[in-house]
C-alpha cells in the first residue's frame, strides 16, 4: 500500500474479492494505486502527480475547495501571485486527468468498490461508492416490532418492493451507461478514422500533449538617445515629454558626433514587428483549435523550458535559440560579407537572399524568404517549430503559411505520404509591396 496517504477511516467496506475488509480511506488508496498503475496513467508523470495531489488533499480532511492558484504553485512551481488567466497549465492538466479517468473506468470492470471522479468545474475529487459496499450503519432502516407476527407479511412485501425497485433502477442506469459508452465510442472512432487536414497533421505532435505550447520571441538589446541629446538639438518647446521623444528622432546632421554616453539601453523595448505579427497569428490559430499557449519573450524562457514544453520559436538571425536549433539542419540561416540568407547545406547548395530596391534615400525589400523547421524530435527533446524570415516580411509570410490550412494543403501535396511522422523544412518566398508581405509560395521542401 502506498505510503504517501495515511489510510485511517471510520467505516469498513469489502474489497473486490469479498474477503478483505478495508476502511474507506484504504479502499480509496487501493483504487488510486490501481488507477496510477493502469495503462492510462502509467506513462504520464504530470497526470499521476495531479491526481495523487488532489486525492491526498481530500483524504487529509480539507473541506475548502481546491483553488487553481494553489495547485499551480504547489505542483507546477508557479509564483504564488501568478496570473491564472494567462497561464492555463492547471486547467489543461485537470482536463487531461478527467479524460484519462473516463477512459480508465470505461475499460475496467464495473464492480469497483469506489470510483474516483474529478467533476467539471472543480479540482476537488469525489468518491462514488458502489451500492453493495455502502457501510451498513448508513443503510435505511425498516421499523417493525419483533413481537408483532402480524406485521411479517407487510415487512416482506416492503423488502420485495425495495429490491425490485433497486433492480429496475440499476437496469435503467446500466442501459444509460451503455448508450453513453456507445456514443463516446462512436465519437472517438470518428475522430480516429476521419481524415485529418494538413493543418491538423502539421501540428498534431503539439495537440497530442496536455502541455501548453510556448510561443517564444527574441528581444535584442535596444539603445536610444538620452533626453539630454534630444534637448541639445531641439527647438524651444520640442521633445519635452517622453511621448514626443518616442515618436520622433532628434534632428541630428550627418556630421554630428555622438559619444557612447549619449545612448541609453531600454530593456522594455525590442520585439521585432514581424515577430509580433507572427505571435498574434499563431496564437489565434492555436486558440481556435483549443490548444493553450504561453507567450515568452527574451530572457523569460530558457533551454529548460524548451525541454519541458512543445514550442514555437519565432525569429531567425535575432533569435539565438532558433539559430542553435537549425544550425545543423538541411536548410539553415547564414551570413556572408554582411549579407544574410537561407542556405541549403552542401557544396552545391542553393541560397535565397532578400531582393532590395531603392526607395527615397535608402532601400526596401521587394522579395523576402522565410524558413519553417518542424522538428518532432529536436535538440530539446520536444516538438519544436521554428518560424523565421530573413527580414520581418519573411517572418510574417511564414507565420501565415503555417497557420493557414489551404497553404499547407497545397504545399504538402508532393511531400512523402507519411510526412506527418517526419521532420520537415520548408522555404517560402513572398513578394513585398509597400512593406506588406504577399501570399507565401513554397520554393523548397525537405523531409527526413
Amino acid at each position: 500500500m502506498a505510503s504517501m496517504i495515511d489510510p485511517i477511516g471510520n467505516h469498513q467496506v469489502r474489497g473486490e474479492d469479498c474477503s478483505e475488509v478495508l476502511s474507506e480511506k484504504e479502499a480509496i488508496v487501493q483504487e488510486l494505486e490501481s488507477i496510477l498503475n493502469s495503462a492510462f496513467f502509467r506513462t504520464t508523470r504530470r497526470a499521476k502527480q495531479f491526481l495523487t495531489y488532489v486525492v491526498q488533499y481530500k483524504l487529509d480532511g480539507n473541506h475548502e475547495p481546491l483553488k487553481e492558484r494553489i495547485i499551480g504553485a504547489d505542483l507546477f512551481q508557479r509564483p504564488a501571485s501568478y496570473s491564472t488567466g494567462d497561464d492555463a497549465v492547471v486547467r489543461v492538466q485537470a482536463g487531461d486527468v478527467r479524460r484519462r479517468l473516463e477512459q480508465y473506468y470505461h475499460a475496467v470492470p464495473n464492480h469497483k468498490v469506489v470510483r474516483i471522479e474529478l467533476p467539471l468545474g472543480s479540482y476537488t475529487p469525489e468518491f462514488i461508492w458502489s451500492h453493495a459496499d455502502v457501510p451498513q450503519e448508513n443503510a435505511p432502516e425498516i421499523q417493525a416490532s419483533p413481537n408483532s407476527p402480524a406485521n411479517a407479511p407487510t415487512l416482506v412485501a416492503q423488502i420485495d418492493r425495495r429490491v425490485t425497485l433497486r433492480r429496475v433502477m440499476a437496469g435503467i442506469v446500466v442501459a444509460m451507461l451503455l448508450l453513453l459508452s456507445m456514443a463516446f465510442w462512436a465519437v472517438d472512432r470518428y475522430r480516429v478514422t476521419a481524415p485529418k487536414s494538413a493543418l491538423e497533421q502539421f501540428w498534431s505532435p503539439a495537440f497530442g500533449t496536455s502541455e501548453p505550447i510556448l510561443i517564444c520571441l527574441a528581444k535584442p538589446a535596444v539603445f536610444r538617445p538620452n533626453a539630454e541629446l534630444y534637448r541639445m538639438h531641439a527647438h524651444p518647446g520640442q521633445f519635452n515629454t517622453e511621448s514626443e521623444r518616442l515618436e520622433q528622432s532628434p534632428p541630428l546632421r550627418p556630421n554630428d558626433k555622438l559619444e557612447w554616453r549619449d545612448m541609453v539601453e531600454f530593456p522594455e523595448y525590442g520585439v521585432a514587428s514581424g515577430d509580433a505579427y507572427a505571435a498574434v497569428q499563431l496564437s489565434n490559430m492555436l486558440v481556435r483549435t483549443g490548444k493553450a499557449t504561453q507567450l515568452r519573450i527574451g530572457d523569460n524562457y530558457s533551454f529548460e523550458d524548451l525541454r519541458n514544453f512543445p514550442a514555437i520559436v519565432v525569429g531567425g538571425f535575432n533569435n539565438r535559440w532558433a539559430m542553435r536549433i537549425t544550425s545543423s539542419l538541411h536548410f539553415t540561416f547564414a551570413e556572408e560579407n554582411g549579407a544574410q540568407m537561407i542556405r541549403e547545406q552542401g557544396p552545391t547548395g542553393r541560397t535565397w537572399r532578400v531582393k532590395w530596391v531603392p526607395k527615397g534615400s535608402g532601400t526596401v525589400a521587394s522579395e523576402d524568404y522565410g524558413l519553417v523547421s518542424r522538428l518532432i524530435d529536436s535538440k530539446t527533446g520536444q516538438f519544436v517549430v521554428c518560424v523565421a524570415g530573413i527580414t520581418a516580411d519573411g517572418t510574417q509570410a511564414v507565420s501565415e503559411f503555417v497557420s493557414n490550412p489551404d497553404y499547407l494543403k497545397k504545399a504538402l501535396q508532393n511531400a512523402p505520404p507519411n510526412w506527418g511522422q517526419k521532420n520537415l523544412q520548408i522555404v517560402v518566398r513572398t513578394t513585398v509591396t509597400d512593406s506588406v508581405a504577399g501570399p507565401p509560395q513554397v520554393v523548397a521542401l525537405y523531409a527526413w
